[in-house]
């Protein structure tokens, strides 16, 4: 049998075929054109379990942008992208259609929950997740528990303060973009932007310098709140690998105390763009079990 694992985001929906020992044994993608709403989003689930139709589906595993009542499937809160998102409840939606047993779970809490299945995280017991891309997102893994907070928000990192403003809004891969765009009129990518740096280009070298220093202040500001031993960064700027990892630790040490560094350890996530539906086929194996272990109490 075989999980059927989607990622819904605001731009791409990611979808394929997961092992029941987590391991992606195809993926595909296609546009998620958010802006055509609910209905349509149902139509491309639709489209991705009818071409596996053929296969022995254990169930669906959905990774998906927003606030997320992980434990009901419901999509509460967060950037209405997707006119109609907020308010359904997915889970309940498909189940229904389907007759398989399906989760829904935030997708920055899904890639916490694949790095600790099968990346960054998979020999640790207790760390923070936080990924830096169009925003910044947040999980946290407690005792090898997803902590979803009181009502399923926790870890909205990006939304904590730093001097300047909003985490996000300075230290997200947009407001890399967004300020070389505003200091030097050119209009790059984040891996263009690290490129003309590598060419000797000071200015570049600058600006890549002041966005780790906004990196590093919302790191800081979460590290004295959680004292985590293990803080994994994901997001597609690790793709620059050791030397940035290296300039990001070398900053944060200058703005938090011995106590706070004592067994601090900062990774870049393994697992890239398959973690959402890795951490999502985790979440529907355990619900299975927890179905089946409820089964049995029944004496059936």
């Amino acid at each position: 049998m075989k999980i059927l694992a989607i990622d819904i985001g605001g731009t791409m929906i990611k979808y394929g075929l997961v092992s029941l020992d987590g391991n992606i044994l195809e993926s595909s993608e296609i546009n998620t054109d958010a802006e055509k709403g609910i209905e349509n989003l149902l139509t491309k689930i639709d489209f991705i379990k009818n071409k596996y139709m053929n296969y022995d589906i254990l169930g669906i595993a959905i990774s998906g942008t927003g606030q997320i009542n992980g434990e009901k499937g419901e999509v509460i809160g967060g950037n209405p992208i997707i006119p109609g998102w907020i308010g359904t409840n997915l889970v309940e939606l498909l189940e229904e259609k389907y007759s398989l047993p399906v989760i829904l779970e935030n997708d920055v809490n899904c890639a916490a929950l694949g790095e600790r299945w099968k990346g960054a995280g998979k020999n640790l017991k207790n760390f923070i997740c936080l990924t830096i891309g169009t925003g910044i997102g947040g999980g946290i893994i407690l005792n090898n528990e997803l902590f979803r907070g009181e009502n399923f928000v926790a870890g909205e990192f990006g939304h904590i303060q730093i001097k300047k403003g909003e985490y996000e809004q300075y230290a997200s891969t947009s407001a890399l973009v967004k300020i070389v765009k505003e200091k030097t009129g050119n209009n790059l990518n984040g891996r263009e932007i690290f490129n003309l740096e590598r060419e000797g280009i000071k200015e570049y070298k600058e600006i890549i310098d002041e966005w780790i220093d906004n990196i590093t202040d919302g790191l800081s500001s979460i590290i004295y709140a959680f004292n985590p031993s293990d803080i994994i960064l994901g997001g597609g700027v690790t793709k620059q690998g050791e030397p940035l990892l290296n300039r990001i630790k070398e900053s944060l040490d200058k703005k938090i105390g011995p106590m706070f560094k004592q067994n601090l350890n900062i990774y870049f996530a393994e697992l890239g763009n398959s973690s959402g539906m890795i951490g999502a086929s985790y979440l529907l194996l355990k619900k299975i079990n927890k179905l089946e272990e409820k089964y049995d109490l029944r004496g059936n």
